[in-house]
């Protein structure tokens, strides 16, 4: 059986003989534009159908939503004024080491370089972040695939085979970040076969089956980057060895932290959280709940070796009533 929690290799822990270094993204919130290329260069290169009309939502610029079936990165607009900023910051700040405490109140002098370079707090901003599938150490659409639909490939990512997914949506309950959904059209008319509507010819590929992104697969092979990340103007969107994802990620909050901007924090890189980590990391400049992240990410099967001891323990101690009730009725 596979590791079920905790860090490990996730294409070694497949039993892959030829494992690749294991690939992820940073996205880097804080200089994302909200331009959408990434959703566009995916749409082309994954032959994705349109989502939605194209309007605007109506509470934010933006038209998709969220990420789903055919939206397999997504770019949020949050609207953020001076007080909720401050609170980011209060709340990045309590992240950091603050050292050894001191007598009496902190002077100017005693503040950690970051406070004292503190620039002035702008009364608003928009947080713009392009969200993606995150590519789990322990993904629970995997896990919980009773069709062998999900795999996990060399570079550690995991993937959707849509010819033999079901539709059963198993995956979709699984995945502890909502990425997961099975394709619609949009419409509720009969279907004589997957992907086939009454009396016309399909439209939208793939119709009925889960989707989500499959950090470009067919490109890793050719050792070319992921479509997203190739079009990223500001280069939000990096990509490469996940370890070297996380190194970049972590110079990066350190670099923001001495520049006064303490509300930056990383999200995905830790391997002790309920996942394992993640192959996509994102560094925030808030709480993840502001950008639609669960904040304690946690995959369904972790806890079944648990589940299984207390199972047994169930049993045995059903097993010992039932050998000491007959033995009471023998005496």
């Amino acid at each position: 059986m596979p590791q079920l929690a905790g860090p490990t290799d996730p294409a070694a822990d497949a039993r892959w003989p030829d494992v690749k270094p294991r690939k992820g993204f940073f996205t880097d919130t804080s200089i994302c534009i909200g331009c959408k290329a990434c959703e566009v260069a995916c749409k082309e290169w994954n032959h994705n159908p349109r989502d939605g009309d194209l309007k605007l939502l109506g509470s934010s610029y933006d038209n998709t939503g969220a990420l789903g079936a055919s939206t397999w990165r997504h770019v949020a607009f949050v609207e953020q004024k001076s007080d909720r900023i401050e609170e980011a910051r209060a709340t990045g700040r309590a992240l950091i080491d603050l050292g050894m405490p001191g007598m009496g109140p902190p002077t100017l002098a005693d503040r950690a370089p970051a406070e004292a370079m503190l620039p002035d707090t702008p009364e608003f901003r928009w947080l713009i972040s392009s969200d993606v599938c995150k590519h789990c150490t322990h993904a629970g659409c995997l896990d919980v695939c009773p069709t062998g639909a999900l795999f996990r490939t060399e570079f550690g990512t995991v993937v959707v085979q849509a010819d033999v997914c079901n539709g059963c949506g198993t995956c979709v309950a699984g995945c502890p970040f909502g990425v997961v959904e099975r394709r619609t059209d949009g419409t509720a008319a009969p279907k004589t076969k997957r992907g086939e509507r009454k009396g016309e010819q399909p439209e939208v590929p793939n119709l009925g089956v889960a989707q989500k992104c499959t950090l470009c697969y067919d490109r890793l092979i050719d050792d070319q980057t992921p479509a997203c990340a190739k079009t990223c103007p500001t280069t939000s969107i990096k990509f490469g060895d996940r370890a070297e994802m996380v190194a970049l990620a972590q110079e990066r909050v350190a670099a923001l932290h001495a520049q006064g901007r303490t509300e930056a924090r990383l999200y995905g890189a830790n391997e002790q959280d309920g996942v394992g980590g993640t192959g996509s990391v994102f560094l925030l400049l808030d709480e993840p709940e502001v950008y639609g992240l669960p904040p304690d990410p946690r995959v369904p099967t972790a806890d079944l070796p648990r589940m299984y001891r207390r199972a047994g323990l169930a049993v045995a101690g059903m097993a010992a009533a039932a050998l000491f009730s007959f033995i009471g009725g023998r005496s």
